[in-house]
C-alpha cells in the first residue's frame, strides 16, 4: 500500500519561496504519476501540477505557470514542489496524491488513489 507523507509547508512572506517534497512509502513511485492540489478555506481542492511517472510530461494550471516547479526523484521515492514568487492567495493546505502512470485529466481527483495527509501554506506579511 504506498503511502504519501508531505512535508516543507509554512509560513511565508509574499514574494517568498519554499519547497514542499512528497515522500512515498510503501511502494516504489515509478509507475505513479503524482499530482499536487490546494484547498483554501471555504473553497474546493483544486489541482494545481501534475508530473507523469517517468517525468517527461508536466502539466500546470494557469495559476501557478511560471511560478512553481514540480520535479521528482524516483530513487529517492520523492517528488517536489518548488513554489516561487509566492502570493497570498496562495496560501492553501496543500495535498500531494498518486495516480497510475500519466497525468491525463490530471485535475480531476477521483482519478487518484492516494492522497497524503496535506501540509499547510501561509503567504503572508
Amino acid at each position: 500500500q504506498l503511502q504519501l507523507v508531505e512535508s516543507g509547508g509554512g509560513l511565508v512572506q509574499p514574494g517568498g519561496s519554499l519547497r514542499l517534497s512528497c515522500a512515498a512509502s510503501g511502494s516504489t513511485l515509478d509507475n505513479y504519476a503524482i499530482g499536487w492540489f490546494r484547498q483554501a478555506p471555504g473553497k474546493e481542492r483544486e489541482g494545481i501540477l501534475c508530473i507523469s511517472s517517468g517525468g517527461g510530461t508536466t502539466m500546470y494550471a494557469d495559476s501557478v505557470k511560471g511560478r512553481f516547479t514540480i520535479s521528482r526523484d524516483n530513487a529517492k521515492n520523492t517528488v517536489y514542489l518548488q513554489m516561487n514568487s509566492l502570493k497570498p492567495e496562495d496560501t492553501a493546505e496543500y495535498y500531494c496524491a498518486a495516480r497510475a502512470w500519466t497525468c491525463s485529466a490530471y485535475v480531476r481527483l477521483e482519478g487518484y488513489d492516494y492522497w497524503g495527509q496535506g501540509t499547510q501554506v501561509t503567504v503572508s506579511s
